[in-house]
């Protein structure tokens, strides 16, 4: 039997180190405008060098401290000027996001700072998560409860741009006004695909909620409580009648005598008219979008920060070196040069996130320049991958980048990770289809049809063959399911009015 003893081996491996400074580079990252706004406002509060930075319509040329100056002002990128894109973004600082494991591995992007000493009081860089839902003090809005159930709805990406946005035309009391023919022409689509979606978003809670008018209001809370009987809806469309004490025209619309009719108006009088004040007010919006996107004179597209909601700070050095003087034992001197540690590197990681967000932002408007000039059917297929390739970041750095950061274009107000769609190859080989605009393109084709013409699967697939686009019939039946769609043979069944 051999002897146990022991022994020192070298064993040489490879592995990735994550700074601090990395880590809340990473951090500071995934936070949206509103949740990063918060946490700076919690740095503000614990770090005394730190202080906002009022200087926001000041020419950067007439800034003239240079380490002081918070970077993140509203930088513009033009896709159409890519080298200049890459000047401006100053690419020497990418280190902290990029591709390069080798970059990441025990480099300190922030410089050489000695953060061993850091991690009691001063600042909030001490491995501390964030956790911005516990720092959100008020009631939760419409629009955030209803963004909430339309995250576990199943939809296809383009039905979900159009859902999101029918979100955010809803009003505070739960009611959407919008024009949808002016809706639907924003977004590409015709009338009869936002009524589809409207369709599935009022079936949300609270019930009631996305009606256009009272009426359909109140038919949508009867409907959910299984009581829209024909004399309820009779009742539902005659309000006017109940509003003159019309009882004996609401008796003769609704077939019901007098103690059944007292009855009904009963139940009616229980529902409620205006179903979204039941949650907070909004006095900020549920989603502040991150990027704004606009359309140029020449006809090209400018992306830009939006410098309304991203928070601006800058150390006081003036301030550091004077109470720096002023320390006297060993814990004031490490409390100081931690705060200016941590002041620094957050000035820079707020600096180089801006950059970052606008950087991958402008890459995805250039790829999905289509669908912003056309509409929801031009869709791109595009992927993470392209995009990080393209920009010279880590997938999951645009990752990060495109989950929970909004852009503001004249077609609405969308999630940069909806622009991220698979492809279907095209018949000649040539440039792929996103598989949102297939499916766009089989829905119109089923809206149109007639009743003497009810496409089956296997004739979508061909029209769609004499189009250039390469599919299966197994993915023409799965798309259709998908969406909800009936086959050709209940579609018909449907047209002629059986059963």
């Amino acid at each position: 039997m051999a002897g146990l003893g022991q022994k020192l081996e070298a064993r040489q491996g490879q592995g990735l180190v994550m700074t601090p400074q990395l880590q809340q580079a990473i951090k500071l990252l995934q936070l949206n405008n509103m949740e990063l706004s918060a946490f700076v406002e919690e740095e503000l509060e614990r770090n005394p060098l730190l202080e906002r930075d009022e200087r926001a319509d000041i020419p950067d040329a007439e800034r003239t401290d240079p380490e002081v100056a918070a970077k993140a002002d509203s930088d513009e990128l033009s896709f159409d000027a890519p080298g200049k894109a890459d000047e401006a973004l100053d690419a020497d600082t990418e280190a902290m996001y990029s591709d390069s494991k080798a970059d990441m591995a025990g480099a300190d992007a922030g410089g050489s700072v000695d953060w061993s000493r850091a991690g009691k009081g001063g600042g909030g860089f001490d491995g501390e998560e964030y956790d911005a839902a516990a720092n959100a003090s008020r009631e939760k809005t419409l629009r955030e409860h209803l963004h909430d159930q339309l995250a576990v709805l199943v939809l296809v990406p383009s039905d979900r741009l159009i859902a999101a946005h029918l979100i955010d035309l809803t009003e505070d009391d739960g009611y959407l006004r919008a024009d949808l023919d002016e809706t639907a022409q924003r977004l590409g689509v015709t009338r009869s695909e936002v009524e589809a979606i409207l369709d599935r978003l009022q079936q949300f809670e609270p019930a009631g909620v996305m009606a256009r008018n009272l009426q359909e209001c109140l038919a949508l809370q009867l409907q959910d409580r299984d009581r829209l009987d024909p004399a309820m809806a009779a009742l539902v469309d005659n309000l006017p009648l109940l509003a003159k004490h019309d009882y004996a025209g609401l008796k003769a619309a609704c077939g019901v005598d007098g103690e059944d009719l007292t009855d009904m108006i009963g139940e009616l009088k229980r529902l409620t008219p205006k179903p979204g004040l039941g949650f907070g007010s909004e006095t900020t919006r549920a989603v502040e979008p991150d990027v704004t996107v606009r359309e140029r004179p020449d006809g090209g597209w400018a992306v830009e920060l939006n410098t309304d909601t991203l928070p601006r700070v800058l150390m006081n050095n003036r301030y550091a070196a004077q109470i720096g003087r002023a320390a006297r034992t060993e814990d004031e001197k490490v409390f100081i040069t931690q705060c200016a540690q941590n002041a620094s590197w957050l000035v820079k990681s707020l600096d180089q996130r801006a950059r970052t967000i606008l950087k991958v932002s402008s890459e995805i408007v250039r790829q999905q320049d289509a669908f912003f000039a056309k509409g929801v059917a031009w869709l791109r297929p595009l992927n993470l991958k392209t995009v990080a390739d393209i920009v010279g970041l880590h997938e999951s750095t645009v990752s990060r980048v495109t989950s929970n950061k909004y852009v503001a274009t004249p077609r609405g107000l969308f999630e940069l990770k909806y622009f991220f769609t698979s492809s279907i190859p095209s018949c000649d080989g040539g440039e792929a289809y996103s598989a949102e605009a297939v499916r766009f393109r089989i829905k119109v084709m089923i809206d149109t049809e007639t009743v003497d013409e009810v496409m089956s699967d296997d004739r979508i697939v061909e029209r769609l063959h004499a189009d250039g686009v390469e599919i299966a019939r197994r993915t023409v039946a799965k798309y259709r399911e998908a969406m909800n769609i009936p086959s050709s043979v209940q579609r018909r069944r449907q047209m002629k009015g059986v059963g």
